[in-house]
């Protein structure tokens, strides 16, 4: 494994490896590696000759007032991970390759950027856009992946990709859970004991959810209501938002007829967690 710093040095590797014939997969992190991005690099390293991983904490997906300059890094134990996951290039820029004096040019998604976290995280997945095509165009993938778990991002990535012509798949990996059902993630470090132990009402709620459509519930608002219930059991929680949207346009919908996404943000104490399920009939 190697690691490559600059824009330069990663186009130079990409273009020979593409010129060789290998297929290149990428996977876009902002490191602090856990269970959940594994399985991400494993599919890669499955499907493709070359698998990049980017470690990039980027800024312009952050608020004025949320985490980046406190989220948690482990450049070191990253890179060990990632060797051992067979992953051939870490490429780790700094913000100023990235972002260099005079910068000014940025990726807008609109409509379904509009919903759940787009709507309370003002300019987030602009940043997210911008910092993903720029991957795109410096890795030059044939394939990215991307988990469930963060499904606004994902269908932001999907429609970037397709309004713009560019030439890759979109792989959308499975969230990977703790054993207890709480979504992994880099955040979950900032739980306390006992919000680490109440946060598991989110995937609860997501199966309470989908139980009462399996009995015969459509009606979103009730479903949403029903969820909201599970949640306070946990008196550390905080809801945000807990939605029933299409899995599309991400826009609320009345009833649940074929499929619809249940979408959860609930913070416990500082730390802000989503999560996800698809509800089907």
């Amino acid at each position: 494994m190697i690691v490559i710093s600059t824009v330069y040095d990663l186009k130079k590797y990409v273009i020979d490896k593409r010129i060789k014939g290998a297929t290149i997969g990428l996977f876009p992190t902002m490191g602090y590696l856990h269970e959940g991005h594994i399985s991400l690099i494993n599919r890669s390293v499955e499907e493709n000759d070359v698998t990049i991983m980017s470690i990039f904490v980027n800024p312009t997906q952050f608020g004025p007032n949320e985490d980046f300059d406190k989220y948690p890094r482990d450049f070191a134990n990253d890179c060990k991970l990632a060797e051992n996951a067979e992953v051939d290039v870490v490429f780790a820029p700094n913000v100023t390759e990235m972002y260099p004096n005079n910068y000014n040019t940025y990726v807008d998604v609109q409509n379904i950027t509009q919903f759940l976290c787009g709507a309370r995280r003002e300019g987030h997945f602009k940043g997210v856009a911008t910092v993903v095509c720029k991957l795109f165009n410096i890795c030059m993938p044939h394939r990215a992946y991307f988990c469930q778990k963060d499904y606004q991002q994902v269908q932001v990535v999907k429609r970037m990709v397709l309004d713009l012509n560019m030439n890759l798949d979109i792989v959308v990996c499975p969230t990977i859970r703790e054993s207890d059902g709480l979504a992994m993630s880099s955040r979950n470090v900032y739980l306390s004991s006992d919000e680490r132990a109440q946060a598991v009402v989110l995937s609860q709620s997501l199966m309470v959810a989908q139980k009462l459509v399996d009995a015969g519930e459509r009606s979103a608002k009730v479903l949403a209501m029903k969820v909201e219930q599970e949640i306070k059991k946990a008196t550390l929680a905080n809801i945000e938002y807990a939605e029933i949207v299409d899995c599309e346009l991400l826009n609320r919908i009345e009833s649940v007829d074929t499929k619809a996404l249940l979408a959860l943000a609930v913070k416990f104490g500082n730390t802000r967690l989503i999560d996800n399920s698809i509800l089907e009939v």
